[in-house]
């Protein structure tokens, strides 16, 4: 074992099998993911609620979206970026505490704008634990399994909306809708101590800060110690890496592509989940059948982000997502003339969930293995604040278009075509950027979502 050759740590994640120590990693952010994701939409599944109870106009819930949206902006940009400066576990521990704070707020609303400013501090903390649990997820993902393990990880944020939806639809009949924010501020609340003593900071973030013993204790629970040579990358400024550092060593083009991408991805996603229960309710189906076909389109993108996950690491990320847009964009399409039927709706939502938002999923796995550990929650942060443009445009456009009197057949056929724009970006950053990019280690920028998506990424 003397003779034995040390590895640097990277090459030690990439090598080892997955241990039970990065599974109980990946569980706690997805535990995370899934109550972003419960909370993030359950707004959409207390709108018809509201709209009968405080007897306001559909439309009028477009701010209401808008708001915990850009809230979700902010908070990915900021604190992405304090990630990187000071960890990924104290920041993703504040983000949880600010997100529950703001869903115990929103009961006490009484009036559509106290509900936009509680919606806006949740989305806040929402946003923020986005960056951080995906990060953490990333930096302890061997490359081979990278998409694989990071869009499993991050099936907790639809698969939260399905528990979210189907409570809901048990909840606001039976006790006021109310009671489903109470519920959604209280679960972050036990999860904080589950982080403060069994999730870790990233091994990487901490060889960047030239933290040896916490290294060595992480790597004695995955009982890899003894093949560490103790050697730090090269690259040590990362606590003051500038957003613009984004652009630079190649990475402009992917960046750009890739904010591209998450902005048209989010803005049909976000559309969707807000939208379709509310379609639904205004066609005359109970609010039981319009919770339960959302919670069908999140439903399908669980499928969705396991199965193109795993295609994502074996043929290559940009054409899988890519494949998945445009099959998506024809679903998408078909919504606006299913919305009478509950049966019907709840089976195009689905399809549609499947490839559109399982593609998006996968769109945030390609980003966390497209950028570097010193830059890496940074990069995620900016690539989701700009995709939470799209997210607030999408509810918000959504209402403008619906008041204006576009039928419904009409606007799911628009958000079909942004699936499909969604698609030629994708297949762009297969074309352009990770086809003529080589793997890298993780001091320097990585390009594709494992090194089979490097080779085969067109």
């Amino acid at each position: 074992m003397q003779n034995a050759v040390k590895l640097d740590l990277e090459s030690i994640i990439d090598a080892s099998p997955v241990s039970r120590f990065q599974i109980s990693i990946m569980a706690l952010c997805g535990l995370v993911a899934m109550l972003d994701g419960c909370d993030t939409q359950t707004i959409a599944f207390v709108a018809p609620a509201i709209v009968g109870s405080w007897h306001v106009a559909p439309a009028a819930f477009g701010p209401v979206f808008g708001a915990g949206l850009l809230g979700g902006l902010l908070g990915a940009i900021v604190f992405g970026i304090t990630g990187d400066r000071f960890g990924r576990k104290p920041v993703l521990l504040g983000t949880v505490l600010l997100f529950s704070i703001g869903s115990l707020l929103t009961p006490l609303c009484d009036s559509l704008s106290s509900l936009t400013a509680a919606r806006s501090v949740t989305g806040l903390g929402l946003g923020g634990a986005l960056p951080c649990f995906v990060s953490l997820t990333s930096e302890y993902a061997p490359k081979r399994l990278r998409a694989t393990l990071v869009t499993t990880m991050f099936c907790g944020f639809p698969l939260g909306a399905v528990i979210g939806g189907f409570v809901s639809a048990q909840l606001i009949p039976a006790v006021g809708w109310r009671s489903v924010f109470v519920v959604g501020g209280v679960l972050p609340l036990f999860t904080i101590p589950l982080l403060i003593a069994f999730a870790p900071e990233s091994a990487r973030f901490l060889e960047l800060r030239g933290d040896r013993k916490a290294i060595t204790r992480l790597l004695r629970r995955m009982r890899s110690e003894f093949e560490w040579s103790g050697e730090a990358p090269s690259i040590g400024h990362g606590a003051r890496t500038p957003v613009v550092n984004l652009f630079r060593e190649g990475r402009a083009l992917g960046t750009v592509l890739l904010w591209i991408t998450l902005f048209l991805s989010l803005l049909l996603t976000y559309f969707l989940v807000n939208w379709v229960p509310v379609v639904a309710g205004h066609n005359g189906l109970s609010i039981g059948s319009a919770v339960r076909a959302a919670s069908m389109l999140n439903f399908g993108s669980i499928f969705g982000c396991i199965v193109l996950g795993r295609l994502a690491d074996r043929v290559g990320t940009a054409r899988v997502v890519g494949c998945g847009f445009l099959l998506g964009a024809i679903a998408i399409a078909l919504i606006g003339r299913a919305a009478a039927s509950g049966t019907l709706l709840g089976a195009v939502a689905f399809i549609a969930g499947f490839f559109s938002i399982g593609a998006q999923i996968c769109t945030v796995a390609m980003c966390a293995a497209f950028y570097d550990t010193f830059s890496r929650a940074t990069g995620i942060g900016w690539s989701m604040g700009v995709g939470r443009i799209g997210a607030i445009v999408g509810p918000v456009l959504g209402g403008v278009l619906l008041a204006a009197g576009m039928a419904p057949s009409a606007l799911f056929l628009l958000v079909g075509a942004t699936s499909l724009g969604a698609a030629i970006t994708s297949f762009a950053i297969g074309r352009f950027v990770l086809r003529v990019r080589q793997p890298q280690s993780d001091g320097a920028p990585e390009y594709g979502a494992s090194a089979a998506a490097s080779r085969h990424a067109g």
